[in-house]
């Protein structure tokens, strides 16, 4: 099965990734994986690759794409793949497509997983970490057992910058108008399965798990 996963931050994606490749045994491909496996293996993309990150610039979606199919030719995708990351602009869609069409492949669905912002905000804006030894907690769903301290080391606990409100709005916004045209995209495609993420996440994966099923029958 050849899946994208999608979903803003605090969508708990990372988990439901974990769960599908635990199940279906196909390879979660994050962007920065493949790029780390492309310039660890030294290959020609992968040292293009290198060279435009090394100068804080964007790689061009044509080595991208390149890296993209070096990871999808290796033996692991036989049984399909989880793409996360990738691919973040209609182009990118678009060149995925015809890549897999190239391979005599096709997409079969688009999971993303929903949230509403306002239960996304309060996700992200509740998390504390300590800064001794790196323990993070959440004042709601997993909090410290006496209120602001490290349960290890009883250190203050601390919210990051970019755990406070103010930030963690603005980043689901410019998230969300990243997105919004490829949700349009694969919604228009036929791909596109919407994930109510907003349930608890053993009903969120079995969601996901029934749409997968109805692949294999």
């Amino acid at each position: 099965m050849n899946l994208i996963l999608m979903g803003l931050p605090g969508a708990g994606k990372g988990t439901q990734a974990e769960k599908i490749v635990d199940k279906y045994q196909i390879p979660h491909i994050s962007t920065g994986d493949m790029f780390r496996l492309a310039i660890k293996e030294g290959t020609e993309l992968g040292k293009k690759a290198k060279s435009y990150m090394d100068q804080g610039e964007l790689v061009p979606d044509e080595v991208t794409i390149g890296i993209v199919r070096e990871r999808l030719s290796k033996d692991d995708c036989q049984k399909g793949f989880l793409l996360d990351g990738f691919p973040r602009t209609i182009a990118q869609a678009k060149a995925l497509e015809d890549l897999l069409a190239d391979m005599g492949e096709s997409l079969d669905y688009v999971l993303h997983v929903e949230v509403p912002k306002e239960q996304l905000i309060e996700r992200l804006t509740g998390r504390r970490i300590c800064p001794t030894c790196g323990a993070t907690y959440h004042v709601q769903y997993n909090p410290p057992k006496v209120e602001g301290k490290c349960d290890k080391d009883g250190t203050e606990l601390i919210q990051r910058d970019d755990d406070k409100p103010d930030t963690v709005k603005k980043r689901l916004e410019v998230n969300l108008e990243q997105t919004q045209p490829m949700l349009d995209y694969y919604k228009q495609k036929g791909y596109l399965a919407a994930i109510n993420g907003a349930q608890d996440i053993e009903l969120v994966f079995q969601e996901i798990d029934e749409k997968l099923r109805s692949l294999s029958q």
